[in-house]
């Protein structure tokens, strides 16, 4: 609400917000720092002179602030090498002067913060964030003369032209004397769940619309206006919505609510974040009933006012390391390490690139800093890259062409991840089943040098396996049990454990002899086999390293071999 717009937000930081930054600052010399603030400034910059000047707005709000608050922690770290935050609004300014400026509005970091904002002040109130673009309306002897947009608080640009067209904005209202009014315009939305729903975009249509030289009917018929203040109206509240209402403006009381304990304010966010309503919101507003007269107004954050946002759909988060993880087909997928941070209820340090080559178009490094949302409310997912670190850190990335589905079958320099992926799979619960045998299993046997190949577990003795460290005599005997347990499974289960591409038990035999000598053809006769799956099955058993494993079962007396 108020000016909807990205003000001064390293005022919105509380103390106990930026001792925190400072106790993990980063660990730069001062060239570093004064590069990496740099960068991020400029980058902040762009962001600024889209949004304010251009309309467009490249990044969501709750990003924007928590760069911003980046930035300001930055600052703190790194006093002594960096300069003063540009503000967000010098190149907004328009040629049209408002005749009262438009305040901007600090955003509370926390419910300390709320809690502390409302304790001390008395006669509040609270409204939706209506997420829209604000304006201020000027009324001449009951004619609108005027529609200016937000600009820099002092100027904005003209949109009156347009005015005429939008129903929500009355052209005339029974009021003889010069009226001023403030408010946001708004994307008309049918029963609109911010909590399920987000702001899809709402101001930037409105803002892309009202900076058009033309705009149609259907467009300007989906516009509505929030009048969120008279500035030079009554001086208590409750006559200013009363006046507002007469004069057609019935949501201003409507969406305007007393407040009186910090539980009421919880209260109405979640209603208003959870409800259906027409428009767009962003979190709340609070605001004292009485202000100071409007020749004191400042186009900055005054102390009457304050946003408390809903929870973010996305979290910035810094990636500290970088890592390839190889599953048992041949798969790359990088995983970021990062600097945990908790979005809604979920405290998240890694998450999942998706694909090598999304990272290779990403290019993510160590330093980066990254957008984050949980996907279907749980799983967190990797939205994209907000701004990168100066230094790029250089990375071992593994070569896609070295990994597929039958490489690995031994450990080997550059094999660790596919390997143990691949006895991950053998014993789990899709291969052999082996009871108590996990990826640490598998971890201790590597390291103690007794597993090199798929099946050199095969042989083990209890002597050798109380050897290892951490394995008595008991624990011992009870893996060598689950192992050994391994000779009693089936044949089909054991073609799974080894690799074999997926394929439905109809269409397999129970021997290995008849299924190696099975031809291309042969293969896509049978039922849901396609050309590529039957050059998977005939490459499987015609493979040197799998007959080599097939060979071994064989001499071991597994069944079907």
């Amino acid at each position: 609400m108020l000016t909807n717009l990205r003000l001064l937000i390293c005022t919105a930081l509380t103390l106990s917000a930026l001792t925190a930054r400072a106790e993990s600052c980063p660990d730069w010399q001062p060239a570093q720092a004064r590069d990496e603030i740099r960068q991020l400034q400029q980058q902040i910059d762009l962001w600024d002179d889209s949004y304010h000047r251009q309309n467009i707005s490249l990044i969501p709000d709750e990003l924007y602030d928590q760069s911003r608050q980046r930035l300001s922690a930055l600052h703190q770290c790194f006093a002594s090498v960096t300069a003063e935050t540009a503000a967000p609004l010098r190149t907004a300014k328009g040629p049209i002067a408002h005749p009262i400026v438009h305040t901007g509005v600090s955003k509370l970091a926390d419910t300390n913060a709320v809690q502390d904002w409302i304790k001390n002040r008395k006669n509040l109130w609270i409204q939706p964030k209506v997420d829209g673009v604000a304006v201020t309306l000027v009324y001449q002897k009951g004619r609108l003369t005027h529609l200016i947009s937000r600009g820099d608080g002092r100027h904005g640009h003209s949109w009156t032209r347009h005015a005429a067209q939008i129903d929500a904005i009355p052209n005339r209202l029974p009021w003889e004397e010069t009226l001023v009014l403030q408010g946001e315009l708004y994307w008309r939305l049918d029963g609109h769940v911010q909590a399920k729903s987000g702001s899809l975009n709402a101001r930037s249509k409105v803002a892309g619309l009202m900076a058009r030289q033309q705009m149609s009917t259907e467009d300007a018929a989906n516009i509505g206006l929030f009048v969120w203040d008279w500035p030079a109206g009554p001086a208590e509240m409750p006559e200013r919505l009363t006046g507002l209402g007469a004069m057609g403006f019935t949501d201003s009381a409507l969406y305007s609510q007393p407040l009186n304990t910090f539980s009421q304010a919880e209260q109405w966010r979640e209603n208003w974040y959870r409800s259906p309503l027409p428009f767009a919101t962003d979190g709340v507003i609070l605001r004292e009933g009485l202000r100071p007269p409007i020749e004191r107004w400042q186009p900055r954050a005054p102390y009457w006012i304050a946003a408390w946002k809903y929870p973010f759909a996305q979290a910035l988060a810094e990636v500290r390391k970088v890592e390839f993880a190889i599953g048992r087909s041949g798969r790359i997928s990088p995983v970021l390490e990062l600097k945990p941070i908790r979005l809604d209820d979920r405290q998240i340090s890694r998450i999942s690139v998706g694909s090598l080559q999304r990272w290779q178009q990403l290019d993510i490094r160590p330093g980066d800093q990254v957008a984050i949302s949980l996907a279907g409310l749980t799983i967190p997912r990797l939205d994209g890259v907000i701004s990168r670190s100066v230094e790029r850190v250089e990375l071992q990335v593994p070569k896609a062409e070295d990994y597929h589905s039958l490489s690995c079958l031994q450990i080997v320099p550059g094999c660790e991840g596919q390997f143990r992926a691949r006895l991950a799979w053998l014993s789990g619960k899709k291969g052999l089943g082996l009871t108590g045998v996990g990826p640490g299993t598998w971890d201790s046997l590597i390291e103690a040098g007794m597993v090199k190949g798929m099946l050199d577990w095969m042989s083990m003795d209890s002597a050798r396996l109380a050897t290892m460290p951490g394995f008595g005599e008991r624990r011992s005997a009870k893996l060598l049990t689950s192992l050994q347990s391994a000779r009693e499974r089936p044949f089909l289960s054991w073609l799974k454990a080894i690799g074999l591409p997926a394929v439905a038990e109809a269409n397999l035999a129970d021997n290995w002899r008849d299924l190696a000598i099975r031809s291309h053809e042969q293969w896509q006769a049978l039922p849901g086999i396609g050309p590529v799956r039957a050059t998977q099955l005939v490459g499987f058993f015609q493979d040197p390293q799998i007959q080599a494993l097939s060979q071994q079962l064989q001499s071991l007396g597994i069944q079907g071999f």
